[in-house]
């Protein structure tokens, strides 16, 4: 299974190398305080997927990985971040994103079990990429830290909320939605990645 995971994963980074510049991530709509923190992550479909993926993926990996998945993200999405606000450069941050969709939701969908480290990793790579992209947008907010606490709260409810839907893995039905469900957010992510969202 471990071996099934790795080849997703380069797989994936694969096609984001052949891909042209993707437009996940639009930037917009960034007013400032804390409504506005939250409303951005959850009106962005790119976080959205991406997010939903850790906790169906921590679901279906199961203890330990379903709270520390979703704990690892935001706190490496907290560095990210900070690189974008101190104005570090990143390449390819909008092809991390997409990419990130389409690695996580695969894991799902391919029901890859790896182990808890890789995992981990994997989730915290990406979450650079998406700390950096609201990183750059967060000194131009009104109330930076309102932003910040906001985005951080959304994004742990769209965590809970794949961590939910993830439970359903407990039946043979239910496995078969959330595989399903992490197909989606592949194909999701590979519409982003080519630009056809």
């Amino acid at each position: 299974m471990a071996r099934l995971g790795l080849r997703t994963l380069v797989t994936g980074l694969f096609l984001g190398l052949l891909a042209q510049a993707a437009e996940a991530h639009t930037g917009s709509g960034v007013v400032g305080g804390f409504w506005s923190g939250v409303l951005h992550p959850i009106t962005g479909w790119d976080h959205v997927i991406a997010m939903v993926a850790v906790g169906l993926w921590g679901a279906f990996l199961g203890r330990p990985a379903i709270w520390v998945l979703p704990v690892v993200f935001p706190l490496v999405m907290a560095f990210g971040g900070a690189m974008g606000v101190i104005g570090i450069p990143l390449p390819h941050v909008e092809t991390g994103i997409a990419l990130s969709a389409i690695v996580l939701g695969l894991m799902v969908a391919t029901a890859a079990r790896l182990p808890i480290i890789w995992a981990g990793l994997i989730v915290g790579i990406f979450a650079i990429f998406h700390g950096h992209a609201h990183g750059t947008e967060l000194p131009g907010s009104a109330n930076p830290f309102a932003y910040a606490l906001g985005f951080v709260v959304a994004t742990g409810c769209l965590h809970v909320l794949g961590i939910l839907f993830g439970t359903l893995t407990r039946w043979k039905k239910g496995r078969f939605a959330v595989r399903t469900g992490g197909m989606a957010i592949a194909v999701t992510g590979l519409a982003f990645l080519t630009g056809w969202l």
